[in-house]
């Protein structure tokens, strides 16, 4: 079943890997779900099932001209949850962009069927920097992210995927070749699920949804995260969810789950085993 087909008649391209209590994985911005593969393929090998897919408007999935708010995009997940039979003992993990699916998931479809949640650099609950959240990014700064894709997108997502992954001038935590594959996967996806999908994650308040954790939640974020800050977001999400268990990668990037892999898998497989 490489394709779902979402309420609003979009295609969902979904991976499905192994047998066993389903993890479904939603990917970040502006990646894929492959993003998610060497995590998925630990996960099968560790007998679990895994299901990734690529959110609409990337990867092999549809590409509409609407949809890309997150009530829109929770039901997707919604929609590939009922479609996968996984529906029952669930864990979602969501990457950057991807927790907001999770978030949104909690309190719009009341948490239905799920175990447990994971927030990996996740931007929830609060991107945008506000009187009531001065840790959060400048407006301006989030306006440059879709200026800078009208003007030349293959130019900045070499830029900002450097960042992404902790590139600096004299020491890299993956090779170039990485950098190259997440550009690759980046430029999968149609301009303007690329510059709404920025819109939603910059502007849109989680806060509320926090409320709507009420399973062991895992936080895991980077503390030299430059594209996603820290106290923004996984402090402040830790907070806000009861019983949550934050993990602080020390100098780690916003594209932990490729830099810090191993760790992050074993980190995983161990919280599921709980």
């Amino acid at each position: 079943m490489p394709y779902i087909k979402t309420r609003d008649g979009t295609d969902l391209y979904v991976k499905d890997w192994g047998t066993g209590r389903p993890v479904v994985l939603t990917h970040g911005w502006p990646l894929s779900s492959d993003s998610w593969d060497a995590q998925a393929m630990a996960l099968a090998e560790a007998g679990f099932r895994a299901i990734a897919y690529d959110r609409r408007g990337f990867g092999r999935s549809g590409q509409p001209w609407t949809g890309y708010d997150y009530d829109t995009l929770t039901d997707d997940l919604a929609d590939v949850i009922e479609a996968t039979g996984a529906t029952q003992d669930v864990t979602l993990v969501g990457f950057s962009m991807g927790g907001g699916e999770v978030a949104r998931y909690m309190s719009r479809h009341d948490g239905k069927g799920v175990i447990a949640a994971g927030l990996i650099a996740s931007v929830v609950p609060y991107m945008l920097q506000t009187d009531d959240n001065p840790d959060g990014v400048p407006e301006a700064q989030l306006q440059s992210i879709g200026d800078g894709i009208k003007e030349d997108r293959p130019a900045f997502f070499r830029t900002f995927l450097q960042q992404f992954l902790g590139v600096g001038f004299i020491t890299s935590p993956v090779s170039d070749e990485v950098v190259d594959w997440a550009w690759r996967l980046a430029m999968q996806a149609g301009l303007k699920p690329t510059l709404a999908c920025a819109e939603s994650f910059g502007h849109t308040d989680f806060r509320a949804d926090l409320a709507a954790f009420r399973v062991p939640t895992l936080i895991v974020h980077g503390t030299s995260d430059k594209t996603v800050p820290i106290d923004a977001t996984g402090r402040a999400a830790a907070k806000g969810i009861a019983g949550s268990q934050l993990v602080e990668y020390d100098g780690a990037p916003h594209g932990l789950t490729i830099t810090e892999s191993n760790r992050f898998t074993n980190d995983l497989l161990t919280f599921l085993g709980r």
